[in-house]
């Protein structure tokens, strides 16, 4: 279903790209060289577009993504421009129109790249009725190595949670993407190794860890290594006691076919602990919160990246829930946006973070 609406945003990028030359041909001063040198106006009128892929580096998705904003601002701008004259019997020169849809573009995608590229911390405040000591989590997700974060510049994020003295840190999956490098790999890695915290540092793989393509300088073997040699535990449906009263769970990515049920994989386990999962993909919550488990936590939405991605997988059910904390239940879901994203350096859906939780008995101050 995806892969439709991914190659559905590329022909529509396409079908832009050729709205685009028609639009900017009609700036005055092209209308004025098209009477004299119609060849020419026309290929002037390709420049733009030419520089527009000069600028996004030959970056397929960083194209596509201003190749669909583009034509819209101007569909808009023209739409307002008609409404204006209708109401006030004055017409708005093409030129005008013109430079306001690409003055509103150019502001929509700065505000979304400074949204990709500026990690806020996120906090939230959870109380439970079971006999638990305080915690304080950092979670972590959708790193995407080499997008907008580097090796160099994800150890600068760790520096910003150890200073929120977390007591577990936990990633919940695409710690690295297709594209990412050996060197960012294990910069990042070396990071996580300098972490301190009481209750130690967890991972769950997502779907793009693995990798789709065989395109990277390091394999899945070196992956795990990098991760365990700097004190990572790696969770593959497993389960494990967390300081006083709590219980990790760590699940397989839904990508995975060997991945357990969620029935299954908690069988036995004591429900009088508080059950903390790492499932990378928000996708089996009614499962999740039928097993009892009292905090879920995910990744993998980018909650939503580039609007309105978010609203169209919701609507689709690929994803339970896109962003933030929700309840079924007596179970609590919180959806992080992630430190970075897939692929396109903007986010106008969201904004990216990493997310500090405190747990807390229903008692305590």
């Amino acid at each position: 279903m995806w892969l439709l609406l991914f190659g559905g945003a590329i022909l529509l990028a396409l079908a832009g790209l050729g709205y685009l030359v028609v639009c900017f041909h009609r700036f005055s001063f092209l209308t004025k060289l098209g009477a004299a040198h119609p060849a020419l106006s026309w290929l002037c009128a390709l420049l733009p577009v030419a520089a527009l892929c000069l600028l996004a580096r030959f970056n397929v998705p960083t194209l596509v993504v201003v190749l669909l904003h583009l034509p819209i601002a101007f569909l808009l701008c023209g739409a307002l421009a008609l409404l204006f004259e209708k109401l006030t019997g004055r017409a708005v020169p093409y030129d005008l129109r013109g430079l306001c849809a690409l003055l509103l573009t150019a502001v929509y995608l700065t505000v979304g790249w400074f949204n990709a590229h500026r990690v806020s911390e996120t906090d939230y405040a959870l109380r439970t009725g079971k006999a638990v000591e305080p915690l304080r989590l950092a979670l972590i997700a959708d790193s995407h190595l080499g997008v907008t974060l580097d090796g160099e510049g994800f150890a600068r994020e760790l520096e910003r949670i150890q200073a929120a003295r977390p007591d577990l840190v936990v990633i919940a999956g695409d710690f690295v993407d297709d594209d990412s490098s050996r060197a960012d790999l294990m910069r990042a890695c070396e990071a996580l190794g300098t972490l301190e915290t009481r209750c130690g540092v967890y991972y769950v793989y997502g779907n793009h860890d693995r990798g789709y393509f065989d395109s990277r300088d390091f394999s899945a073997g070196e992956l795990r290594r990098a991760l365990e040699e700097n004190g990572v535990t790696i969770l593959e449906d497993a389960c494990v006691p967390i300081g006083e009263g709590y219980t990790l769970i760590g699940r397989r990515d839904r990508s995975n076919a060997e991945r357990m049920d969620m029935e299954e994989l908690t069988a036995g386990l004591d429900a009088g602990r508080y059950w903390i999962v790492l499932d990378h993909q928000p996708n089996d919550y009614a499962a999740e919160a039928a097993a009892g488990a009292d905090l879920v936590l995910s990744g993998h939405t980018h909650g939503g990246h580039m609007f309105p991605a978010g609203q169209l997988g919701l609507l689709m059910h690929a994803n339970d829930f896109n962003y933030g904390l929700t309840t079924r239940g007596n179970t609590s879901f919180i959806v992080t946006s992630g430190v970075s994203g897939w692929a396109i350096p903007f986010k106008t859906g969201t904004r990216s973070e990493f997310v500090v939780i405190d747990i807390a008995p229903s008692a305590a101050e």
